[in-house]
């Protein structure tokens, strides 16, 4: 019975680690003007966050900073 019992407690935790699709949302912003944008990752929790913040970034062209923030909604 115990056997039984640890192999379920294991069969969860590996359901839960299992691949869902993921909302990453981009908020492009340039000279206050601002534009979102979404894709749909299908992964797990924490691999999805790691490629929809792989989007992050920040520039500044001849003084005009243009900025991009995803987030997984």
């Amino acid at each position: 019975m115990k056997k039984a019992m640890i192999f379920g407690t294991f069969a969860l935790l590996g359901l839960a680690s299992c691949k869902k699709d993921y909302t990453c949302t981009c908020t492009s912003t340039v000279a206050g003007v601002s534009a979102s944008e979404s894709v749909t990752i299908n992964d797990t929790k924490k691999n999805a966050e790691e490629a929809c913040n792989e989007g992050d970034a920040t520039s500044t062209v001849l003084g005009i900073t243009s900025t991009v923030d995803c987030e997984i909604q």
